[in-house]
């Protein structure tokens, strides 16, 4: 049996439409191609992102700025002198983007203007962190990639 250039085309259309069908079939119900949000509530923490922007621009207001670095311990940060370490109030969010068993949450609780993140609670990689704290009423925000 001879085939015209008429079926070839519609049997390449089925083979091609076939095709797709069978990645979005595959995409849609296998576990390995599951993408979820990186943020469970990630809607509610958009209502609030105004707030983090004024808090950053005050970070960034200050006259000193806050310098981090690698040190023998783990991470340090340096805050600006011009705070005073005993009426800091805030917290330090430590983010692993690949892994969330690895994110933590600490107290602000400064030495000398200082802060020390122990090497055992850090891994070699990325790691995303975020200061959130308050002074004379205002809030303020810091935000840094790192790579231990």
């Amino acid at each position: 049996m001879k085939i015209n250039w008429g079926i070839g085309i519609v049997i390449g259309m089925t083979l091609f439409i076939s095709f797709i069908m069978y990645l979005v079939i595959r995409m849609t119900t296998e576990e390995a191609f599951d993408h979820d949000m990186v943020t469970e509530n990630y809607y509610a923490k958009e209502m609030v992102y105004q707030r983090e922007i004024d808090a950053e621009t005050n970070t960034k207001n200050l006259n000193g700025k806050i310098k981090s670095r690698k040190v023998a311990d783990g991470w340090e940060l340096m805050f600006p002198s011009e705070l005073e370490p005993s009426r800091v109030k805030g917290n330090l969010y430590l983010y692993r983007p690949s892994n969330e068993d690895l994110d933590s949450e600490w107290p602000l609780e400064l030495e000398n203007s200082k802060f020390l993140i122990p090497k055992e609670h850090l891994i070699e990689g990325r790691w995303n962190l975020t200061l959130e704290w308050e002074y004379e009423g205002k809030d303020y925000m810091y935000k840094e990639s790192i790579t231990y």
